[in-house]
């Protein structure tokens, strides 16, 4: 990372559906870094997505609008690719229960 540049952090996920918790992660990150990007998995694996990607990728955009040093963006390639792509040394992730440990 090379002066001047924000630190960026990246924040993946289904997000299927949007949930306030996600949007609090999201939004506690903003405060932190100064470019949160969210990333959004066009076909995730682990199950078939209730809401297309589009859909997935507006109701973030919506919720998310008045912060501007939020971006939201789509991924389909491994996590790491995605955090290169972007410049980002950080990934935010909340964790729900003991088995997201």
């Amino acid at each position: 990372m090379s002066a001047g540049e924000p630190v960026t952090a990246i924040c993946p996920g289904a997000y299927d559906p949007v949930t306030n918790g996600h949007l609090d992660i999201i939004i506690r990150a903003s405060g932190i870094f100064e470019r949160v990007v969210v990333g959004v998995v066009r076909e995730p694996r682990h199950k078939e997505p209730l809401f297309p990607v589009g859909e997935r990728v507006q109701f973030l955009e919506d919720a998310l609008r008045e912060y501007p040093n939020i971006e939201v963006d789509v991924f389909s390639e491994l996590v790491v690719e995605f955090a290169r792509r972007w410049g980002a040394r950080t990934l935010v992730k909340g964790l729900r229960a003991i088995s997201d440990f």
